[in-house]
């Protein structure tokens, strides 16, 4: 698969009702561009490809919303909404929050989010200038997975601070 068929393919998977293929996300994967730290930095709005792993729509369950990378050493992986509708860091359930590497994962550096609490690793890949695929890894999960894919796009206009003050807070 080159570029422009992963491109078009993610793009139909993303609007997809129903499952998808892991195999078929993985073979988009490898046709992706990696991308560095600071190319990522903003806030990014967050969708999930249904695949059946045990996390689809739990994310949903705690109003998560996106990711703001405000610095790479301050990324906020659980912006979520309250019921409010205010965007805060859920740093409760991700146990703090997290930063930015260059992780190689499948043979490739690309960046990678590292939890601050959790064995956990969100890598990802360059769909388009506004849009990241991602992949969920860690500790325990096999090299095969399963793993958990989502995908952000960027938000517009001016990067936006979600303060302290409200962090922790459950949804």
């Amino acid at each position: 698969m080159d570029v422009f068929e992963a491109h078009a393919r993610f793009k139909e998977l993303r609007e997809r009702d129903g499952l998808v293929d892991p195999s078929e996300l993985d073979d988009i994967w490898a046709a992706l561009a990696t991308v560095r730290p600071e190319d990522i930095l903003g806030e990014w709005k967050g969708g999930e490809f249904d695949t059946g792993h045990p996390l689809n729509g739990e994310l949903a369950k705690a109003g998560w919303y996106g990711k703001t990378f405000t610095a790479v050493h301050d990324a906020k992986p659980l912006i979520c909404r309250d019921a409010t509708g205010e965007l805060y860091s859920n740093r409760e359930l991700g146990k703090g929050e997290a930063s930015l590497w260059t992780v190689e994962f499948r043979g490739e550096s690309t960046v990678t989010m590292v939890y601050d609490g959790r064995p956990v690793f969100d890598h990802f890949k360059q769909v388009d200038d506004t849009t990241l695929m991602g992949i969920m890894n860690g500790k325990g999960v096999p090299a095969e997975g399963p793993f958990y894919y989502f995908f952000l796009e960027r938000v517009p206009g001016p990067e936006t601070s979600h303060g302290d003050a409200r962090a922790g807070e459950g949804a």
